[in-house]
C-alpha cells in the first residue's frame, strides 16, 4: 500500500458545547476521487477548515505526504500542494476573470515592498509567465472566451469554474472542494466533472464534499461518511449503496428497502 496523500489522526474541534469535528482519524489515498458526505451541520466544511489551516484544530494531527503540517496556514498549504474551494465563490468581482487567476501564484516577485522599484525585469517577465500559464488554465476549464470579462457578472457554475482555476495555478496534488455542483446547471457540472476526472487520471486527488448521491455514487470512490461530528462509515460507493445507515439517513431509502 502506498503511503496515503492526506491523513488525519484525531482530529478534534469545538464550538463551546458543540463538538463540530470528534476524533476524526481517516486516511485519503493518493490518486482517488474520495467522497465525503453527511448531513447539514455533520462538520464536513469544519473538517475542510481544519485541514487547510483556516481553523486551529483542539486536539489531533494532518499529514500531507507524510509531513506533519497540523496548523499551517492556508498559504503555506497551498504551496505544499494542497487547494481548496468554498460552496460559495467569492472572486474579486471588478477585477477581469483572468487577472482573478494571476493573483493565485504566491510569492510573486512585485509583492515585496522593494520589488517594484529594484525588481522591474524580473516583475515583468515573471507577469508574462503567469499571464501565460493563466490563459493556459482558463482555457482548460472552458472559461477562455471570458478572460476580460468581470469576474461579478459571470454565472454562478462559471465561479465554479474560476475557482478551480485559480487552485491549478498552484499545480496542487490533492484538491478539496466544497459541494461543487452546488447551484450549477447540468451543462457546467458535466463539464466541472470532465475536468474533475481528466486532473485526476494526471495524478491529481481529490476530496469532495457533495450532497448531490448521484454525483457522489457515480463519480467517488471511496466515500467517508460525518455524522455529528464523526465518521460513521468509510467504503466503496457500491458499499454505501448497501449500508443501512447511509440508505437511511442520507441516500433517501430505508433500510428495509436494501
Amino acid at each position: 500500500m502506498t503511503e496515503p496523500i492526506l491523513s488525519t489522526n484525531g482530529l478534534c474541534k469545538s464550538f463551546g458545547q458543540l463538538s463540530a469535528v470528534d476524533d476524526v482519524s481517516v486516511d485519503i489515498r493518493a490518486g482517488s476521487i474520495t467522497g465525503l458526505i453527511g448531513p447539514n451541520g455533520a462538520g464536513k466544511s469544519t473538517f475542510f477548515n481544519l485541514l487547510t489551516g483556516a481553523l486551529p484544530p483542539d486536539a489531533g494531527s494532518v499529514r500531507l505526504e507524510g509531513r506533519d503540517v497540523t496548523g499551517l496556514s492556508p498559504d503555506r498549504l497551498f504551496a505544499l500542494g494542497l487547494g481548496r474551494t468554498f460552496q460559495i465563490p467569492r472572486p474579486f468581482a471588478r477585477m477581469s476573470v483572468l487577472e482573478n487567476v494571476m493573483l493565485a501564484p504566491t510569492g510573486q516577485a512585485g509583492e515585496t515592498v522593494t520589488g517594484p522599484f529594484l525588481r522591474r525585469a524580473r516583475i515583468a517577465a515573471q507577469e508574462r509567465e503567469i499571464r501565460q500559464k493563466a490563459l493556459d488554465v482558463l482555457d482548460f476549464v472552458t472559461l477562455g472566451a471570458l478572460a476580460d470579462h468581470p469576474a461579478g457578472k459571470i454565472s454562478g457554475g462559471q465561479m465554479k469554474l474560476l475557482e478551480l482555476a485559480r487552485v491549478l495555478m498552484g499545480e496542487p496534488r490533492l484538491i478539496l472542494l466544497d459541494e461543487p455542483a452546488a447551484g450549477v446547471n447540468p451543462v457546467l457540472t458535466e463539464t466541472l466533472i470532465e475536468k474533475i476526472e481528466a486532473l485526476n487520471r494526471q495524478g491529481t486527488s481529490f476530496v469532495i464534499i457533495e450532497h448531490d448521491m448521484d454525483f457522489v455514487m457515480r463519480h467517488c470512490d471511496p466515500v467517508i461518511a460525518l455524522a455529528q461530528g464523526r465518521v460513521v462509515f468509510e467504503g466503496t460507493s457500491d458499499e454505501a449503496l448497501m449500508n443501512p445507515v447511509l440508505l437511511d439517513a442520507y441516500l433517501g431509502a430505508k433500510a428495509e428497502d436494501a
